[in-house]
């Protein structure tokens, strides 16, 4: 099923119809006649959308919103309002419902509503599943946050590298958490109580380097009035991140690769050789191997550097995991500045899932805490924040946000299925040759391959 909905209207024909086309969209679907009825349904087994008439007899659908977010103040509530009730709607979403639609609805726009709305309500029951373990663990997931395959994938992978002492590349679009996986690899394994230096070999000037990852004696060069060891010696029985490091001059490489070869540097001005025990994490943001192909990076270093891989995903490869990870994100900015955090409307919800997010968590991070510190100029809207910096974007229309939802949906089944066609097919309910028309429209292919 595609979630549980609790229809609440006084008009026999109105519950019967959203119930019956409800029902043909996948939802269960039960109806009660009045408010006092549904709390007791809702009791009984709380579903994840209320959908209530907004003008009822005796208690009103406002009314019925706030007893329902006292039992639960997780589950959406959408009203539906007359043309006249409208301001009203509107100050109830200020109140906290999750959306409305005026009489007669659409039914299309109605499916797709209290679909978003079962998508939240479902975000933040994995939100209090991930928030209770993260409390419990403490460790890996409290900093690889994600319930996607992908997300589980790495963190089984960084759990099993963590115990060895063998160097790592680590590979990922900018953004992805790079530098996170390094601290965890270092965190979680037998060299945790000893130091973590990271080094960015981009911000390095190129006549520094040999002295910043070497050190040097007093009067090595001009300017050098005494003895300073470098980020090997300071990283000594623990880790080095080596950040960037396709950006590192091809000559000092070789010198990189001397000293992984004999575990041993020289300072600058020294011809005493001084044994290192560290343990290095080379991250790129590209592709090492075919920087070392086209001559770019030492193939050797790359050799000695590539014991073990791990290539991080993309969030936009990464489903369901952004509106986890934009949650998680906005609450603890919320909570760090004392402030109460709006909850998502249905246009953030499609902006989210829509944006390709080329800064990855990193930008999803910054607007999370724009949206729930109220920083934007624009409005506290996400869809808003996001626009900034693209002047005259116009506003998605009802068939672009069923487009996007709709392949949000498939791409979200595929990856569960590992791109099994025919699990999805069954899964979805749809023939093969529609699904695979859809892929195509959508541009979805299996991960490795360039082909449908």
């Amino acid at each position: 099923m595609s979630g549980a909905v609790l229809v609440v209207d006084d008009e026999d024909i109105v519950r019967d119809s959203v119930r019956q086309w409800l029902e043909l969209g996948g939802f269960a679907v039960r109806t009660a006649a009045g408010a006092e009825e549904a709390m007791r349904l809702l009791k009984e087994s709380p579903p994840d959308v209320v959908l209530s008439d907004f003008r009822m007899p005796q208690i009103s659908g406002l009314e019925l919103m706030r007893e329902v977010h006292r039992a639960d103040p997780d589950i959406p509530v959408v009203l539906l309002t007359a043309h006249g009730d409208v301001p009203l709607a509107v100050a109830a979403m200020r109140e906290g419902a999750y959306d409305f639609l005026q009489k007669p609805h659409d039914p299309e726009q109605l499916s797709l509503v209290i679909a978003r709305a079962v998508e939240r309500r479902r975000l933040k029951l994995q939100l209090g599943e991930l928030a209770g373990r993260l409390a419990a663990s403490g460790a890996i997931e409290s900093r690889l946050i994600g319930l996607s395959k992908p997300m589980a994938a790495l963190r089984a992978s960084v759990l099993e590298l963590a115990g060895h002492d063998r160097d790592v590349i680590v590979t990922g679009e900018t953004g992805t958490g790079k530098e996170v996986v390094a601290r965890a690899l270092h965190d979680l394994g037998p060299r945790a109580k000893f130091p973590f230096v990271a080094v960015n070999c981009a911000a390095i000037p190129a006549e520094l380097f040999e002295s910043e990852l070497f050190g040097h004696e007093a009067g090595a060069f001009t300017g050098a009035r005494g003895s300073r060891i470098g980020k090997f010696e300071h990283a000594s029985g623990g880790t080095l991140l080596l950040d960037e490091i396709e950006s590192m001059p091809l000559p000092f490489q070789a010198k990189i690769l001397r000293a992984l070869q004999e575990r041993a540097i020289e300072r600058v001005g020294s011809n005493r050789l001084v044994p290192i025990d560290v343990r290095v994490i080379a991250a790129a943001k590209g592709d090492l191997a075919a920087e070392s192909r086209g001559g770019r990076f030492r193939s050797d270093l790359y050799f000695r550097l590539a014991a073990a891989e791990l290539q991080l995903p993309a969030l936009r490869e990464r489903g369901n995991d952004v509106l986890l990870l934009f949650e998680h994100y906005a609450a603890a900015a919320a909570k760090g500045a004392g402030r109460a955090l709006s909850p998502l409307r249905p246009d953030d919800l499609d902006a989210l899932l829509a944006h390709d997010w080329p800064g990855n968590v990193r930008e999803l991070k910054n607007v999370a805490e724009r949206y729930a510190l109220g920083l934007a100029a624009t409005g506290r809207s996400v869809a808003e924040i996001l626009r900034r910096g693209e002047p005259g974007a116009p506003r998605r229309t009802l068939a672009d946000r069923v487009a996007a939802y709709e392949r949000t949906l498939i791409e979200a089944a595929l990856r569960e299925h590992d791109w099994s066609i025919a699990d999805v097919t069954e899964e979805l309910g749809v023939p093969r040759r529609t699904l695979n028309e859809k892929m195509a429209k959508y541009s979805l292919v299996r991960p490795g391959r360039k082909d449908g």
